[in-house]
């Protein structure tokens, strides 16, 4: 098998939750070098720290994930629930950015994958604080990606949603007849993608077949979003 991330240092962030064991697992099959850490990077040092700490980074997966508060309403959205939001998946997306970009704008080389979600291409009715982070990622991959390219950089998203994970798709609800009959109404392939499926499009943005590709969101919902 052709390994397609050979030697390449690999950072993923609260490699524990949402993709992180999947992305690890197979990039570490493509001889990615795979630096894991599993803290949820909210202190406004952390970040940075974290770079420092993991040294060289060709390959950032900035893997973030926090709770939807899935069924509350605008009206009752607290500020709290709000700012998590924000706290746990935008800010630390600049940081993590900000902290790696020198390193790979001075090799000329280096990318960055955001592990995003479907819900910043289409909002979700009752995860309003879920839905704006998610598209806050996405107008920063957009914006960032445009300056780290002229530096052969390349920042995208994957903007997932209906794939098997352990925070939002676990088992004890995909399992329930209420949750099959919810996946054949608003999925049209009327099924959920491995953790898997969604690591090998990790694995393509990481590696050098996705050069050409510059600050993109890419859906990934079985036609959910387009």
């Amino acid at each position: 098998m052709e390994k397609r991330l050979e030697g390449k240092r690999t950072l993923i962030t609260q490699a524990t939750d949402y993709m992180g064991p999947a992305i690890a697992e197979l990039f570490r099959e493509h001889g990615a070098n795979v630096i894991s850490d599993e803290t949820v990077l909210r202190a406004p040092e952390s970040a940075g720290q974290l770079v420092e700490k993991a040294g060289p980074i060709d390959i950032l997966v900035a893997n973030l994930a926090a709770d939807v508060h899935f069924g509350t309403s605008a009206v009752d959205l607290s500020d709290d629930m709000w700012a998590d939001a924000f706290d746990i998946m935008v800010h630390p997306l600049h940081r993590l950015t900000r902290a790696v970009l020198p390193q790979m704008i001075k090799r000329g080389a280096g990318k960055i994958v955001v592990v995003g979600s479907a819900t910043g291409l289409r909002g979700m009715e009752a995860a309003t604080a879920y839905s704006a982070a998610r598209s806050a990622q996405v107008g920063y991959v957009r914006a960032a990606g445009l300056e780290a390219a002229r530096h052969n950089v390349q920042i995208n998203l994957i903007a997932q949603n209906w794939v098997e994970n352990p925070d939002y798709f676990p088992p004890e609800i995909t399992d329930t007849p209420a949750f099959k009959g919810l996946l054949e109404q608003q999925v049209p392939l009327g099924r959920l993608a491995t953790s898997r499926e969604s690591a090998l499009l990790a694995l393509f943005l990481a590696s050098s077949e996705s050069d050409f590709f510059v600050g993109q969101s890419l859906p990934f919902s079985g036609g959910w979003t387009q």
